[in-house]
C-alpha cells in the first residue's frame, strides 16, 4: 500500500495508542495479582534485587529508587544501580513499557532470568517460582514453560502489529474517500494503486499493467477517469453510475499532392462510383468516372464521435457510438468541411451523423491463471490482432465474435478469436422491377485467429498471431444471359458487385448482355456493372515486439504479412479490365485483345517502428512512428483497409511517418506524411500531409 502524504502519521498514532492501552491493561492486571497474592515465603534480602526495577517505580519511570529507611545510620545501603549500568533487563515487557520512550525497543527476559526466587510483578512468573521452590516443577521444566510462553507471546505480538497495520490502511483509504466526497482532491484509489504498483515492483510488462489497471477499475467500480465524480447524485438510478461516456473531436488540415508523371488519360476508373450508381455504357463516348491523378487538393476535415459503454448485471455490457462522415464509408469518419455531398454539407449546412457502434457483450473470467471468455454481438471494434494493412482502424465489424484466452502467470497468454460477419445481404425485393425475384447473393466474412502474448524476459514482450479470413461470395459472378433494353434492367448477379470500394482491386464486367437488333448487336447500350476478379481467402501473420526498458517510453516493432491464397494470376488475366501493363502486341504468347498483360499481385506486407509513450495521458507525452508497406492489387479487399495511405486501397507501396504530442492529458497535436507509389499499371503516385489537433474525453 502506498503511503499517502496526508495520512502518513495515522498508522503510527493508531499503533502507539493500542500499544499504550495494552500495557496499561497488563499493569492493572499485575497490580491486582500482586495485591491478592498470598504470602508463600519470606522475600530474599534487598541485595538480591539490586539489578531489578521494582514494578511500581518502573511504571513511574523512576530508575534509582530512594533507599529504605535504615534501623541504624551504619546500616544504610547504597542505592541500587540503574538497569543500564548493571546490564539487567526488566522482568517482562508489561513492567517497563510505560516507562519507555515511544518507539523504544524493550528487551525480553530470558528463561534463566524469569526463573529466580525473587518475587516479580508478574503473577504467572511468581507462581512458577513457588512451584520450583516446593519441588512441584524442576527448574528445566519451568524454563521450558516460560520459553514456550514467550515464543507464543512474540507470535501474538507480530500478528497484532500486522492487524494494526491493516486497520491503518483501511482507515487511510476511508479518510481519502471522505475527503474526495467532501470536495477535496486526493489521489484516486486507481491512481494510488497504480503508483504503489509502479514504486513497489521493479518491473511489470506493459500488457500486464494494462490488465491490472482494468481489473482495478472493475473491482473499484470506477469510471474511465478513475474518479467518483461521475457517479449520479442521490435519487438518480444507480445504473447511471455504470455509464462510461467517451468522445473525440478532431480537426485536420490535409494536403493531397500529385507529382508530375501520373497518368491522366482514363486509366483509373472509379469502380465504386459506377457500382453505386447507374451502370456504365461501355459503348458510349464518355469516360467512366475517374480518380483524380493530377490536381492537388487542400481539405479541412472534422471528426466528431460521441458514445458510451455501460456495465450491466451478470457480466453483461453494452455500447453505442455515433459519429460524422462524408458518407456512410465503413473506413472513415472524416467530414470534409464545406463539402456538398448527398444533399448535406456546403454553405454552412448541417452535417450528417452515422451510427458507428451498437453491441452487447458478455465477459467471464480473465484473472491470473484463469481462462477468459468474451462474446460480442452487434456492431463493434475489430476483435482481431491486425494492422491497417487489411483492416482500417475505424472499421466496425457487424455480426458475432467469440474470444477465448488463458492467462498463465502473466507470462504466456494464448488467445483464440472466431467470428462470422455479414458483409452484404440481398434486398428482400431484388430485382425490384421484375415480378419474379432473383436468388439472394449474400456475402460473409468468416474468420479465425490464434495467437499468444509472451512476456519472455525483463522489459521484453511479444505478441504473435496467425489468422484465416474467408470472404464468402465477395468476388463478382457473371450473370445469366439477359436483354438489357434500358439501364434500369437488372442482371441476376448485379448484387455480386461491391457495395463499397476504394481503389486498387482488379475488376471485370459481370453482365452477360444478349446482343440483338435492339442494341445494334452489341454495338450500343452495353450497360455494365463490375465485380471483383478474384476470390479472397487471406492468410495473415501478425507480430509485435515491445521493449519497456526506457519506461515510460516504449519501443515496439510491428509487422504483418498477408497472402491471398485464392489468387490466380492466369485466371484473372483472362477477364481483368485494370491493373494491366503496357500493350505487348509482338508477343504471340499473350492474347489480350490489344491490352497489356495483368500485373497484379496477391501479397501484402507491412513493417512499422514506433517509439514513445503508450498513451498521450499527460502533457508532453509523445509518439513517433516510421513504416513501410507493400500492398499487391488483390492481396486484400480494398474496401476495408487503411483509408489514409494513398487515399485508401491497394496496388500501392511506400513510406509512412507520423508523430503526436500531448498538449494536455486530453488534447494533442499530430503530423503525418504518406508517400505512395502505384505497383501495377500506369503511374499513380501521391504525397499526403495531415496536421491534426484533437481532443479525447
Amino acid at each position: 500500500m502506498m503511503k499517502l502524504p496526508s495520512f502518513h502519521f495515522f498508522p503510527a498514532l493508531l499503533g502507539l495508542w493500542l500499544t499504550a492501552a495494552t500495557a496499561g491493561a497488563q499493569l492493572l492486571l499485575a497490580q491486582a495479582g500482586e495485591s491478592s497474592q498470598p504470602n508463600l515465603g519470606t522475600p530474599p534480602p534487598a541485595s538480591d534485587t539490586s539489578g531489578m526495577l521494582k514494578p511500581d517505580l518502573a511504571v513511574r519511570g523512576v530508575e534509582n529508587p530512594p533507599p529504605a529507611p535504615a534501623a541504624t545510620p551504619a546500616a544504610t545501603p547504597a542505592p541500587p544501580a540503574p538497569p543500564e549500568a548493571t546490564g539487567a533487563a526488566p522482568l517482562n515487557p508489561a513492567e517497563a513499557l510505560d516507562g519507555a520512550a515511544p518507539g523504544a525497543t524493550v528487551a525480553q527476559p530470558s528463561a534463566d532470568q524469569a526463573i529466580a526466587s525473587t518475587p516479580t510483578g508478574n503473577v504467572v512468573i511468581n507462581l512458577i517460582n513457588k512451584l520450583v521452590e516446593r519441588g512441584v516443577l524442576t527448574k528445566d521444566d519451568a524454563q521450558g514453560m516460560v520459553s514456550q510462553a514467550q515464543a507464543e507471546a512474540e507470535v501474538q505480538k507480530v500478528q497484532q502489529e500486522s492487524d494494526m497495520f491493516a486497520i491503518a490502511q483501511v482507515a487511510a483509504v476511508q479518510t481519502m474517500t471522505d475527503q474526495a466526497l467532501s470536495g477535496q482532491k486526493p489521489l484516486s484509489p486507481l491512481e494510488a494503486a497504480r503508483q504503489e504498483m509502479m514504486t513497489s515492483v521493479n518491473y511489470i510488462p506493459a500488457p500486464v499493467r494494462a490488465q491490472i489497471t482494468e481489473d482495478i477499475k472493475r473491482e473499484l467500480g470506477l469510471t474511465v477517469g478513475g474518479s467518483q465524480e461521475n457517479k449520479p447524485p442521490p435519487g438518480l438510478p444507480t445504473l447511471l453510475a455504470r455509464l462510461k461516456p467517451e468522445g473525440e473531436i478532431r480537426f485536420r488540415y490535409e494536403a493531397d499532392l500529385y507529382p508530375t508523371g501520373n497518368n491522366n488519360e482514363g486509366a483509373f476508373p472509379n469502380f465504386n462510383a459506377i457500382n453505386t450508381g447507374s451502370p456504365f455504357d461501355v459503348t458510349g463516348f464518355d469516360f467512366a468516372p475517374q480518380w483524380n491523378t493530377d490536381q492537388n487538393r487542400n481539405r479541412y476535415r472534422m471528426l466528431v464521435r460521441v458514445g458510451a459503454g455501460i456495465e450491466l448485471d451478470d457480466n453483461f455490457s453494452a455500447g453505442l457510438r455515433i459519429g460524422t462522415g462524408d458518407n456512410n464509408s465503413p473506413v472513415s469518419a472524416n467530414q470534409s468541411l464545406g463539402l456538398a455531398n448527398q444533399a448535406q454539407g456546403g454553405q454552412f449546412s448541417d452535417y450528417a451523423i452515422w451510427l458507428e457502434r451498437a453491441y452487447i457483450r458478455y465477459d467471464l473470467g480473465g484473472g491470473e491463471d484463469e481462462a477468459a471468455l468474451a462474446m460480442m454481438v452487434g456492431r463493434f471494434d475489430n476483435p482481431f490482432f491486425s494492422t491497417p494493412l487489411i483492416f482500417d482502424n475505424d472499421l466496425g465489424f457487424d455480426g458475432t465474435a467469440v474470444r477465448l484466452s488463458y492467462n498463465y502467470q502473466n507470462v504466456v497468454i494464448p488467445t483464440l478469436v472466431a467470428g462470422a460477419f455479414p458483409v452484404f445481404n440481398t434486398d428482400l425485393n431484388f430485382a425490384s422491377n421484375a415480378p419474379q425475384k432473383f436468388q439472394s447473393y449474400d456475402k460473409y466474412l468468416l474468420a479465425i485467429q490464434g495467437g499468444t502474448q509472451i512476456n519472455f524476459a525483463r522489459n521484453w514482450s511479444t505478441q504473435v498471431a496467425a489468422a484465416y479470413y474467408y470472404f464468402y461470395n465477395i468476388e463478382g459472378k457473371l450473370s445469366s444471359p439477359f436483354y438489357a433494353y434500358t439501364e434500369e434492367d437488372q442482371g441476376d448477379t448485379d448484387n455480386s458487385r461491391p457495395s463499397f470500394a476504394q481503389k486498387g482491386n482488379t475488376y471485370f464486367p459481370i453482365r452477360d448482355i444478349i446482343a440483338g437488333p435492339y442494341n445494334d448487336y452489341g454495338a450500343i447500350n452495353q450497360w455494365q456493372y463490375y465485380g471483383l476478379a478474384t476470390p479472397f481467402q487471406n492468410l495473415a501473420f501478425t507480430g509485435k515486439l515491445s521493449y519497456d526498458g526506457f519506461e515510460p517510453v516504449n519501443i515496439s516493432l510491428i509487422g504483418e504479412v498477408i497472402q491471398n491464397v485464392a489468387f490466380n494470376s492466369s485466371e484473372i488475366n483472362q477477364i481483368a479490365v485494370n491493373n494491366r501493363g503496357e500493350v505487348a502486341a509482338d508477343n504471340p504468347d499473350i492474347d489480350t485483345d490489344g491490352i497489356g498483360d495483368f500485373e497484379g499481385s496477391g501479397t501484402a506486407w507491412l513493417v512499422d517502428l514506433a517509439v514513445g509513450h503508450e498513451e498521450l495521458d499527460k502533457r508532453g507525452a509523445w509518439q513517433l512512428s516510421f513504416g513501410y508497406r507493400w500492398i499487391g492489387s488483390d492481396a486484400v479487399v480494398d474496401g476495408f483497409n487503411d483509408s489514409d495511405f494513398g487515399l485508401g486501397g491497394t496496388n500501392m507501396k511506400g513510406f509512412t511517418v507520423a508523430g503526436r504530442l500531448a498538449l494536455s492529458p486530453q488534447v494533442y497535436l499530430g503530423l503525418r506524411w504518406f508517400g505512395s507509389e502505384s505497383i501495377a499499371g500506369p503511374q499513380f503516385d501521391m504525397n499526403i500531409f495531415q496536421f491534426d489537433i484533437g481532443a479525447q474525453f
